[in-house]
């Protein structure tokens, strides 16, 4: 909430205190570019007609950062209501014109919508960011699953290969039989050893890109 007069500032917090807000006010335009240094904001309310630096001055330089410049803005004024007046708080970069006296039933639902889009967004970017971690954590796990089991699988393939050879004696017929089917399900397992790591190598080079 930005408002240079203090009683605007508490008519403003009376208004939107039933939607349980955290409100920051601030007194001027530079007040409220130093506040959006260091807070996140899901709205801005702001007054146009302030000494110094007014709204459409506060407004642009908002738009103008880049941790800033997705923030809505609505602006609240009493100064006019004439079409040229709004169209300059729109090419600055205001969603919205109210005019004073508001109704505070207005201005909290426009308050609310911004706000629970900002709430969803934030969701909708918690979820993307857990759903790259979780890649990445089963991306490490397969390969390492396929290192894992690939060093053990070897071994049994040779060892099963010289009993088939009889390089450890003559075999009988259900013996050839038992070392060839142990042979066909390890090379299976070695497939789907080999599927694993080129998931974990295919996701590692998405993300390089």
């Amino acid at each position: 909430m930005v408002d240079d007069k203090p009683e605007n500032l508490v008519a403003l917090e009376a208004a939107l205190r039933p939607l349980r807000l955290e409100l920051v006010p601030a007194r001027s335009g530079e007040e409220a570019l130093r506040c959006l240094l260091s807070d996140e904001f899901a709205v801005i309310l702001l007054d146009v007609q302030m000494p110094g630096m007014d709204g459409f001055e506060t407004a642009a330089h908002i738009k103008e950062r880049e941790r800033s410049c997705h923030i809505p803005i609505i602006f609240l004024t009493a100064i006019s209501r004439e079409l040229h007046q709004q169209l300059r708080g729109y090419e600055v970069g205001a969603v919205d014109y109210i005019a004073k006296p508001f109704d505070p039933w207005v201005l909290r639902s426009k308050v609310a919508v911004f706000v629970d889009l900002y709430d969803k967004t934030r969701r909708v970017e918690d979820q993307a960011a857990q759903l790259v971690r979780s890649n990445r954590e089963l991306e490490q796990f397969a390969e390492i699953v396929s290192h894992d089991l690939r060093n053990p699988l070897v071994s049994v393939v040779g060892y099963m290969q010289m009993l088939g050879d009889g390089s450890a004696g003559a075999l009988s017929a259900d013996a050839k039989q038992f070392v060839e089917r142990a042979l066909r399900a390890a090379e299976s397992m070695g497939t789907l050893i080999d599927d694993l790591l080129s998931y974990a190598l295919a996701g590692k080079a998405v993300g390089t890109l």
